[in-house]
């Protein structure tokens, strides 16, 4: 019979603690819905162009390790040719995330960037019904890349800095 000689490894002194995230909740916590055009009625040739606006918030709830992430979108839809709106969709969707183990200054980049991509597919699915259901054909909105969205913010904050830094 073989004899096992080996030892057990020693644990790691530097090794990461492990990451645990998991999505406890998602809700609308705003929505409004506004079809101009039924209300309205259309004038001459309707040339549809779609606008959505993205942007995001984060905050520690009071519960340990838990936090509040929130994607807001604006999705205006104008009549090319006369320059009118024709609907305008505005939701705020929230989601409740539990993260333990991740280093405090790699927090705010998974917040603002891992969180949403999570919620984003439910968000989607929501404006899709909203937007079909409002009378109008569904908007599938294109995957957004919130690590861009990201840099885009972080260089817009250094810039303002710079920019409030300069004297009179």
């Amino acid at each position: 019979m073989a004899e096992n000689n080996e030892q057990p490894q020693a644990a790691d002194a530097n090794a990461q603690p492990k990451v645990v995230s998991r999505l406890l909740a998602q809700f609308i916590r705003d929505m409004s819905f506004e079809n101009v055009l039924a209300q309205k009625g259309a004038q001459g040739e309707v040339q549809p162009e779609m606008q959505v606006k993205v942007t995001l918030d984060a905050r520690k709830r009071p519960i340990d390790n838990q936090y509040e992430v929130l994607t807001k979108l604006i999705v205006t839809n104008t009549n090319k040719v006369t320059k009118t709106p024709i609907f305008l969709l505005e939701i705020e969707y929230a989601g409740v995330f539990h993260i333990e183990g991740l280093p405090e200054e790699q927090m705010h980049p998974y917040l603002m960037i891992e969180c949403p991509r999570q919620t984003f597919p439910y968000l989607r699915r929501i404006v899709s019904d909203v937007t079909q259901d409002g009378g109008f054909p569904a908007v599938n909105l294109d995957t957004i890349d919130f690590m861009a969205l990201y840099r885009q913010e972080i260089a817009r904050r250094v810039e303002a800095q710079k920019t409030d830094a300069k004297p009179n």
